[in-house]
């Protein structure tokens, strides 16, 4: 059992809503305070001198400059396990080219496709540890990542063990989701429904007799997936028991309702959602995740946070860290970069990133995981854009020493 402090401030982010907005006066702040953590337990957080009172002879661990204690921020929509890079794409894109003329060019998501089957498993894992790793140091402690550069038996496989053995040389805490349904693979000989048919009936049976994942996900989208046969494949899939997650509106409407009517977790992107979108999500249980990474990648408007929030959704903000449309995979200088454009306060930020995106994943936000800013007041966190990271982070009550400035 130890003490840590004294924090210039600690906001434990406990006891807020999980839809709707927030306010900064919500916000519990703790002056002065300390924590005491045991085995990965938060025993007792509060005032630090009355802490240090009420366990005399306590193990002590000082912070001797300002630090503001948060939890450990979760991201709950990552693609970082994947192989190559899309720099041409992007030079194509912020050239002028369309969607359209880059996978002409031999660029798009089969690209990555291409390269991921190339790499094989330890490269894989070498990669997502690293990525992980990385996050790590921002002050993410948990992270999901997806599969979806595969698209075969094999490759799919592959990516989804690698995540798994991530998991095994990462700190951070891994959530795999398959991704099968990505899009319909060149080298496959049916149409997109005969491919989900085939994801159903042959590829979810091994991910569950392997226990690689209970998560699965699909793109919606006039280029991907249709909502009749995204609907059927979802359904499918929750009846053989898997958890549904939606790549939804991100070029066009349609994907959130599917999301909806299949009582998905949740529904990523919503760049493309209309006003009766909107309200759908907000009256339901699905999480409306936004992802500021693909819009700052694409050089295209943000998903409408604002009016989620005001209509009463719970809105999670993740990275979306994948090759082609969000290379940089900052999640905390995205989140601060749209909380301005979308006007979202620092509390619906947190939130964004904690608990709402907790219930995106449908697990428990993790008792002991904690990041440390250097700074006197929470308020410069966001203030900085992303600029100020964590200089310790705590996984699980124990501190990882190589993230401390």
């Amino acid at each position: 059992m130890k003490l840590t402090g004294p924090f210039s401030q600690i906001l434990p982010l406990k006891g807020l809503h999980l839809k709707g907005p927030l306010k900064d006066e919500q916000l519990e702040i703790i002056e002065q305070g300390g924590v005491i953590m045991q085995e990965g337990k938060v025993i007792a957080m509060g005032d630090f001198a009355a802490l240090q009172k009420q366990y005399p002879g306590i193990a002590t661990f000082y912070i001797e400059e300002p630090a503001v204690l948060l939890p450990g921020f979760i991201d709950a929509h990552t693609h970082i396990c994947f192989a190559g890079s899309r720099n041409r794409d992007y030079a194509m894109r912020i050239a002028g080219k369309s969607y359209l003329d880059i996978a002409r060019a031999g660029g798009g998501i089969w690209d990555s496709v291409t390269k991921t089957r190339e790499a094989g498993e330890a490269a894989l894992i070498e990669n997502t540890v690293a990525r992980a790793d990385r996050h790590l140091r921002d002050g993410v402690t948990t992270i999901e990542v997806k599969s979806g550069y595969g698209l075969n038996m094999e490759a799919e496989l592959t990516m989804l063990r690698a995540i798994r053995s991530a998991g095994l040389y990462t700190k951070a805490t891994l959530i795999p989701t398959c991704l099968a349904a990505h899009m319909r693979p060149r080298d496959f000989d049916g149409d997109e429904k005969a491919y989900l048919h085939w994801i159903v009936n042959e590829l979810l049976p091994v991910l569950k007799e392997e226990q690689l994942t209970n998560r699965v996900d699909i793109f919606i989208e006039e280029t991907a997936f249709s909502t009749t046969d995204a609907t059927a494949f979802l359904t499918q899939a929750a009846k053989a028991g898997f958890k549904l997650t939606v790549h939804a509106d991100q070029f066009s409407s349609g994907g959130s309702k599917v999301a909806v009517q299949t009582k998905a977790l949740s529904a990523d992107h919503l760049e493309a959602s209309t006003e009766t979108d909107i309200r759908q999500l907000a009256q339901s249980e699905t999480v409306a995740v936004v992802l500021p990474g693909a819009s700052l990648g694409l050089g295209m408007h943000y998903a409408p946070a604002r009016k989620l929030l005001d209509a009463g959704a719970c809105v999670a903000i993740a990275s979306d860290w994948n090759p082609g449309s969000a290379p940089m995979g900052d999640l905390l200088t995205q989140a601060a970069v749209m909380s301005a454009a979308e006007r979202l306060s620092t509390a619906e930020v947190f939130a964004a990133l904690t608990s709402r995106a907790a219930k995106a994943l449908d697990i428990e936000t993790p008792e002991a995981d904690f990041q440390a800013y250097p700074c006197k007041d929470y308020r410069d966190i966001l203030y900085y854009q992303g600029r100020m990271k964590p200089f310790m982070v705590w996984k699980n009550g124990e501190l990882i020493q190589t993230v401390i400035a």
